[in-house]
This record gives structure tokens, C-alpha cells and sequence, in this order.
């Protein structure tokens, strides 16, 4: 099986058509169930997603893949946000992952191995690249200085930048623009995303002068990939199954 830094074998799945997924169109009778279900279900976990961000990511183990994302907030509580994170924001945008955010406080208090698979927000949102499409200014400003201070761990699952048109191999651990150069987002995606949404991340950077950052956005091993210079690629290998479930 392709790891995260593989490309897939060529098939129907991973080059082709018109980058959409493979398959017929939604029959009659699933438009059906699809509107009465709408209407008879709660769908309560979907719901409490009211806020929706739009940014950029890069790939752990190579950060020249870069993607524009859209993530789908909903907040577990003040210290925990879960995101369910789009290609787009269109009705058939396409779910290629998912990001946990975590405050400070909640970061730190995890072991070093596992802080090395987080990032820090607090360069995306200084530079406008963090933003949240037809909300004003005036009304986000707290929020961004909260999420400055933010922590985030985001596993991407359909990587579409290469191509594929269903999710294949292992997942890819994501990280944050960053200062270096090697972090930095190419002109010509925030030029798109700009356009498309009639704003500037210029301009959104000069707004957010004031916004004040933790003196040190990177504690612990968060952004590992900047401080060691080595990224992280997912494999799946054999394993022997276990014969004996753990004791609880």
C-alpha cells in the first residue's frame, strides 16, 4: 500500500476524468432517502459546525504540496475545536481530512512525542492567511487572538493536489505556514483565494498588526519539521494481529 509520500499505481481511481470521484450519478431513489432522512434525522454533530475557515496547509514530508483548505468548525469547549476539512466550499467539495485544535494549556500538556505532530497557528494568523470568508473584521478579532495561541493537528486523507479521485494510500500529517521559506505559501494560491473572495490577505495582515502572539508560538515540539529540518510520512505494513484483547 502507497505510503503518504508515494503516488498511487495509475487506475481509474487516481488519474482521469474530471476530478471528481468515479461513479454514476446519485439515482432518484438515494436524492429520496437523502431529503427524508434530512428531514426526519437530527444530525446534531453536524450542526454544531458554525464556523467555516478557509487557509492553507502543506504536507509534513514535503512542504512544497501545498493545499488551500476549508475547514468546518465545531467546538467541543472553549479549549477543544474539531474541523472537518474540505477542498472547497462548494456544494460537492470534498472531505480530504480532519484537524483537531487544542489551546496552549491542552498542548502543553502533552508528551513530547505526540507534540511533535502538532503545529502552531499563531504565523497563519498574523500573516491574514487564517481567515473566515464574509465574517467582519471587527466581529473575528477575538477570535483570531484566541486562535493565535492555538495548537492544531491535521491528517489529510484525500490528497486531490496529486490527482487522486478517491482517497488513497495512508494518510499525510499536514502542517502550518511558517515564517521559513520553505513554509511559505506560493504567491499564486493566495492570489486564488483572494479573488475568489474579494479581499486581501495584505490587507488582512495590516488589520491584525495588534493581534498579540505567545512570545514563543512553538513550545515543546510543535512545528518539529522547522526546528529538525525532517518531516513525517505515514506507511501501513503487515502486522500480526493481536490473540488476546488488552485487559481494560
Amino acid at each position: 500500500m502507497a505510503s503518504s509520500d508515494e503516488k498511487p499505481v495509475p487506475t481509474p481511481a487516481s488519474t482521469g476524468g474530471d476530478g471528481g470521484p468515479p461513479g454514476k450519478p446519485t439515482a432518484t431513489s438515494s436524492v429520496l432517502l437523502d431529503k427524508g432522512a434530512a428531514a426526519l434525522q437530527s444530525l446534531r454533530p453536524v450542526k454544531q459546525m458554525k464556523q467555516h475557515v478557509c487557509t492553507f496547509a502543506l504536507y509534513a514530508h514535503d512542504p512544497h504540496r501545498q493545499l488551500e483548505t476549508h475547514h468546518f468548525v465545531s467546538r467541543l469547549n472553549q479549549d477543544v475545536l474539531q474541523c472537518a476539512v474540505y477542498d472547497s466550499d462548494d456544494k460537492n467539495a470534498r472531505l480530504i481530512g480532519v484537524e483537531y485544535i487544542v489551546s496552549r494549556k491542552m498542548f502543553e500538556s502533552l508528551p513530547g512525542e505526540e507534540q511533535r505532530l502538532w503545529h502552531s497557528h499563531a504565523h497563519e494568523i498574523k500573516e491574514g492567511l487564517w481567515t473566515t470568508p464574509r465574517v467582519p473584521g471587527l466581529l473575528s478579532k477575538t477570535e483570531m487572538e484566541t486562535m493565535a495561541g492555538t495548537f492544531g493537528k491535521f491528517w489529510c486523507t484525500w490528497q486531490v493536489d496529486r490527482g487522486d479521485r478517491l482517497p488513497l494510500g495512508a494518510p499525510a500529517l499536514m502542517v502550518s505556514p511558517q515564517r521559513e521559506r520553505e513554509g511559505a505559501v506560493r504567491p499564486d494560491l493566495v492570489r486564488k483565494r483572494d479573488t475568489k473572495y474579494g479581499f486581501s490577505t495584505e490587507e488582512l495582515k495590516a488589520e491584525r498588526a495588534g493581534v498579540e502572539a505567545p512570545a514563543d508560538p512553538r513550545p515543546g515540539q510543535a512545528d518539529y519539521w522547522v526546528r529538525h529540518h525532517k518531516g513525517f510520512a505515514v506507511d501501513v505494513v503487515p502486522h500480526d494481529m493481536k490473540r488476546h484483547a488488552p485487559l481494560p
